[in-house]
């Protein structure tokens, strides 16, 4: 039984839209690259909310959006676009809820984070596959806590494993940044359906309590540096902890989204969102 469409992708496409030319088998080294590829490829980004647009997980509406043109999407899009590769490809995936972090804040937040559990022909352990949280990891990371640090190329990241208030286990993945380490997302083996993250999603994209309904959000990650757009903020970071942070223009921000994001957007679409950052106003 087909769980994400992956019958419905236009598979050489998405393909040839992120550079793969290796061997199409659901091996672990496969996963890799595609991970790689994936995430390097696509920015993460929540023009559609802005735009006024409703955020579809269909892999038609996904493939017109992300493969045809140059554009990314969210932690919906992106999760459920590659859930359908690795299907179509012959990888067992099973999607996952996460509760992200914002920074030092420690509040608990609704499970809105898609992300993946993948499993591999070649290979008997589990894989979390996270390509749609828009700072990586580049890789996926094995399913078993690790003493230590991992690293995904020169990017930081710690996976541990405790337990939740009912006894199962919770996980949690930490990240090097320019403020230290920082619980970015907790995730636990309950397993999520296109159907659950359409519920996800819809919230995400439509509540006044959600961060991608107030200000465009992009970020686009490369294994030496990490770029993200937060409003009419725009951070640099690299793997070291450095970084820098500046101000733009509002007039700037589509230029912008084009050369350091790979985001285009038309004329109609530039102006709405320079309408937006110069009002405050939703289209």
């Amino acid at each position: 039984m087909s769980t994400w469409r992956g019958a419905d992708l236009d598979l050489d496409a998405y393909l040839a839209r992120i550079g793969f030319t290796g061997v199409r088998a659901p091996t672990l080294a496969t996963l890799r690259d595609l991970v790689y590829r994936h995430t390097t490829t696509f920015p993460f980004e929540n023009l559609e909310i802005i735009l006024g647009r409703p955020v579809r997980l269909d892999v038609e509406s996904m493939q017109d959006k992300m493969v045809r043109h140059r554009r990314g999407g969210y932690c919906f899009e992106n999760c459920a676009l590659f859930a359908a590769v690795l299907e179509r490809l012959g990888f067992g995936v099973t999607g996952l809820a996460g509760r992200i972090f914002l920074g030092a804040d420690t509040r608990l937040l609704p499970a809105t984070h898609a992300l993946l559990h993948v499993t591999t022909t070649d290979d008997e352990r589990g894989w979390l596959c996270d390509v749609g949280f828009g700072s990586g990891p580049l890789e996926p990371i094995e399913l078993t806590p690790v003493d230590g640090e991992l690293t995904a190329g020169a990017w930081r990241f710690t996976l541990e494993r405790d337990t939740d208030v009912l006894g199962g286990s919770l996980w949690t993945l930490r990240h090097f940044s320019r403020n230290g380490w920082l619980t970015r997302r907790t995730f636990t083996m309950n397993p999520q359906y296109p159907i659950d993250q359409a519920v996800g999603n819809y919230y995400v994209s439509t509540s006044s309590h959600s961060p991608f309904t107030t200000r465009p959000i992009a970020q686009r990650l490369h294994p030496e540096v990490h770029h993200m757009l937060d409003g009419l903020t725009l951070h640099t970071n690299y793997p070291d902890g450095t970084g820098e942070t500046r101000t733009v223009r509002s007039s700037d921000v589509p230029k912008l989204l084009t050369e350091i994001f790979d985001i285009e957007t038309d004329a109609a679409d530039a102006a709405k969102l320079v309408n937006h950052l110069d009002t405050g106003e939703l289209q």
